[in-house]
């Protein structure tokens, strides 16, 4: 292959499909990761490598971007995209619903930096894309621990930023506002998914992710002593 491989988790659906076909569209292989591997496999990419993963499980990441980097060569993006909203009041949340968002939207974003991050290191090049939110950059009703989530993942991506600079590999932060994704199914709370929704129809609906996606893909094309260091990016009508 001419272009250098890709590996995306949480490719399964919204903003980590609508990236990989904007990679594989542009000629790059791409690692797909995902726990609904037959969606993956239905989007019929070519030169993609396809597993089943749970970035809970650090094993599991290591092992998929083994397989492909046997095939394709060394991941030059890793986009840490898996993530999961429980949006709740938090008097009523279950605790449950915290630990499922800690462990995805925080240990799951390192063991996805882990995977590939030495290897990068080495080879002086590569870029980490990681998934934030807006609601990792201001704070929003119902949203308690899963802006807390997203606030470690714009802290760590500072700090791995500023690491990694020397090393010359990239680390950019994706921070959108209300996207058309699945994104929803993941709210339990009825009185927060209707405030959620009521909020969506005000503003006209969400960006289409693969607005998102061709923006990632544009900040990666840029020359590697070049960086993006941050995507924020909300429908014109949101106001917060």
């Amino acid at each position: 292959m001419d272009k250098p491989l890709v590996a995306i988790t949480g490719a399964s659906s919204g903003i980590g499909e609508a990236t990989a076909r904007a990679f594989s569209s542009a000629g790059h292989p791409v690692l797909m990761m995902a726990r609904r591997l037959e969606k993956m496999k239905a989007m019929n990419l070519p030169d993609t490598v396809c597993r089943k993963v749970d970035v809970r499980h650090r094993d599991e990441i290591r092992v998929a971007v083994e397989d492909a980097e046997r095939i394709y060569g060394p991941v030059d993006m890793m986009f840490a995209n898996a993530g999961v909203a429980r949006l709740a009041d938090i008097g009523r949340q279950s605790p449950e619903e915290w630990d499922e968002m800690i462990d995805i939207n925080t240990k799951g974003v390192m063991n996805t930096v882990h995977a590939v991050m030495r290897s990068m290191m080495e080879r002086q090049s590569g870029t980490l894309v990681m998934m934030s939110s807006i609601a990792g950059r201001k704070v929003y009703p119902d949203h308690t621990v899963y802006c807390g989530t997203k606030y470690f993942v714009h802290g760590v991506s500072e700090a791995l930023r500023e690491f990694l600079s020397d090393h010359m590999v990239r680390v950019l932060v994706v921070s959108p506002g209300v996207i058309e994704t699945e994104i929803l199914s993941g709210v339990l709370d009825e009185g927060t998914l209707e405030a959620y929704r009521r909020n969506k129809v005000r503003i006209g609906g969400g960006i289409g992710a693969d607005i998102v996606g061709e923006l990632i893909l544009n900040a990666y094309q840029l020359p590697q002593n070049a960086l993006v260091q941050e995507i924020c990016l909300t429908p014109t009508r949101q106001r917060y």
